[in-house]
This record gives structure tokens, sequence and C-alpha cells, in this order.
């Protein structure tokens, strides 16, 4: 049976797709956007993470490590990922919890299993799973064979997708999914560089393939200050999702969930302390679409 990377699995999510849903969050993304809020996401290896605000400086970790891959640097624990080899021995002997391990490898039964627990909740709803991540497509062969697994289930299964996939392999595997829930960040290929590390064009061929191919495609845009939340971004956006013949858009605001957990993986966070959006702020912005025929909502 094979394995998969995954760092989550989340029950009883109501804002991954329609109805209840149970969101399993697989590990590895192409992407490197400033704002992601699931930064422990993007490396497809397992992660140790460390909570200052728990940690009581005991040291424990650093003895116990047979890599000798922890060290004290400025009150802070730092950990050496290319002599980590993931025993999880600081983890485990943490007396206060404050090392954590994001990742693990997981069999497709253990989540089918998972995911049948709540069953009623999806039927009695309209629910299902959702793949998340990260990109779930950055795992395509376990990706095919869960989906198929949970298919024979009779389980709706919706994917949060980047688009940022190989077409030919895209065209494989989107077609599996009742539900494509594909993020769009910016119609200025440059622009999307600049705010997630690749640029836009296979995102937005595949966008089209899907919509072409009369899959259920549900574009995302999430709307983050100083990259795309200006009237003129709005107007650029919209008039990229008429071109390639969408019908409806999702508005996502930024928000500010992931944040601790730069700290935590020693990174540096662009948006820290950057306000959060509330769909009232977007009134302006969420016209821009409307004018061009789009039924936009939040």
């Amino acid at each position: 049976m094979k394995t998969g990377t995954i760092f989550n699995i989340q029950k009883f999510s109501i804002h991954d797709g329609p109805g209840i849903r149970t969101t399993i969050f697989f590990k590895g993304c192409p992407l490197r956007c400033k704002w992601c809020a699931n930064p422990e996401s993007q490396a497809m290896d397992q992660q140790i993470l460390w909570d200052h605000k728990k940690c009581i400086r005991c040291l424990q970790c650093i003895q116990i490590c047979p890599q000798h891959a922890l060290s004290l640097v400025k009150d802070q624990i730092h950990i050496d990922e290319t002599k980590c080899i993931h025993c999880q021995a600081c983890v485990q002997n943490c007396l206060q919890s404050a090392l954590s391990c994001e990742g693990e490898k997981q069999e497709i039964d253990k989540i089918v299993e998972i995911a049948l627990q709540d069953k009623d909740f999806y039927e009695e709803s309209s629910g299902g799973i959702t793949i998340s991540g990260g990109e779930g497509m950055a795992q395509p062969e376990f990706l095919k064979d869960l989906v198929k697994e949970l298919k024979k289930h009779d389980l709706h299964v919706a994917i949060e997708t980047t688009g940022y996939v190989e077409p030919s392999l895209f065209q494989e595997l989107a077609p599996l999914f009742d539900l494509l829930l594909f993020d769009v960040k910016h119609y200025d290929s440059h622009k999307h560089y600049q705010g997630t590390g690749v640029h836009n064009e296979k995102i937005i061929q595949n966008l089209s393939w899907a919509l072409q191919n009369n899959l259920d495609v549900l574009p995302r845009i999430p709307v983050i200050p100083r990259f795309n939340a200006s009237l003129q971004d709005a107007q650029g956006l919209a008039e990229l999702l008429v071109k390639v013949k969408a019908k409806k858009v999702q508005l996502l605001p930024f928000h500010q969930f992931g944040q601790r957990k730069y700290e935590m993986m020693h990174r540096n966070y662009e948006y820290e302390n950057e306000k959060a959006m509330q769909k009232e702020d977007l009134t302006e912005y969420q016209n821009e679409f409307i004018k061009k025929g789009l039924d936009c909502f939040f």
C-alpha cells in the first residue's frame, strides 16, 4: 500500500468546500507564497518545530539528539535540518511539548478509515473530503490511489489546488475530483512570481482547461495586502476570469492564522502584524467582479 506525507487531518471543516468535511493536508508545495498560512506544508520532508513560549530551556533535547542537530543560539533552540534524521527523540522527550514534528507517512487505508468515521455528517450536509496542503498534486501517485479508494465509498472529494502542475499531469488528476477549489493569485505573471516564487502561465493554462472541459471549478482569490488588493488588481483578475470563461469566484480575505508558525520555524514573515481583512473592507473590490458579470462571493 502506498504511503504519502500528511501533516494534518482536520475533521468538521466547514470552509473547505460544501457541507461538513474532513480536510486532509498534504505536505509539499511548489509555491512559496509570502503570506502562506501553512508554511510547514511547503517542504516535502518532515520538520521539527520549536515553540519558544512552551520551552523552559532545560536543553534535554540538545543532549538526547543522536545527530547533534539541535543547539541553543541566543536563547533559542535551532534545528539543523541537514543533520536531522527525524527520529523524533527530541519531540518524545520534551518535558513541555515545546517540540513538534510536522508531517508523517500515512497509509491510504488508515486515512480512508478516518474519513469514513464521519460519513453520516457528510451525507446530512452534502459534505465530503477535501485534499489540501501544500499541493496534493505534488504527490500524484499517492493522491490518485487515495482518491480512488475514497470514491469507492461514494464520498464527494474536492481539492484545494494552486494549479501549478504540469498540464499533462493536471489533466490526468483533475477529472478525479468532484470539485476543484482553484486558487487564482494574480493576473500578472511578474507580480505573481514576486509574491509566490513561480510564474502564472501554467496555472492559467490549467484553469482554462478545467473550465473548457466542464469540470466543477470554483476559482478563489486570496486577497492579500500589497500584492493583489487594489481595485486595479480586482479589475485585472476579473478580466482574466472572464477570458477563461469562469462564471463565479470566491474571495478569501487575508488573515493572520499562520503568523505564529513562522516564529516556530525561525522564518521571516513579511506580513507580520499586518491587519487582517474583513468582508466589509472588500465591497468595492467585490463590485469589480460583479460588474464583469461574475458571481462573486465570500
